[in-house]
């Protein structure tokens, strides 16, 4: 994934109203009208959020009609959930070291007290 896929991911998901519209998206395709209606915003700044996602890769539209939903694009998540797993994996395995350390220490002093 090139750098900056994640921080056009990151920077879409840093805002709550986008991360609201794609939880929303999770449950299926929406209009526009549909994603802006829980949020007393206006059409521009609604339009301006939807632009960001698809800049992102996040979310994608089609034509249908007269309507144009919006559909949740899983990849890029995908990408980002990799990404994050492997700091996951490195402090999980940092904590096991210093788990085992600890025990370590424990079993010397409990040698040294007897």
């Amino acid at each position: 994934m090139a750098p900056d896929h994640l921080t056009d991911t990151f920077s879409a998901l840093a805002d709550p109203t986008r991360r609201a519209m794609l939880a929303r998206l999770a449950l299926g395709e929406a209009s526009v009208n549909e994603l802006a209606e829980p949020f007393s915003l206006s059409q521009p700044a609604i339009s301006k959020h939807i632009k960001v996602l698809e800049r992102a890769g996040l979310i994608s539209r089609r034509r249908a009609a007269q309507r144009r939903p919006c559909k949740l694009e899983a990849a890029r998540l995908q990408e980002v959930a990799e990404w994050i797993e492997h700091y996951r994996r490195f402090w999980s395995e940092s904590f096991d070291r210093l788990d085992e350390y600890l025990r370590e220490l424990q079993e010397k002093e409990g040698r040294n007290d007897g």
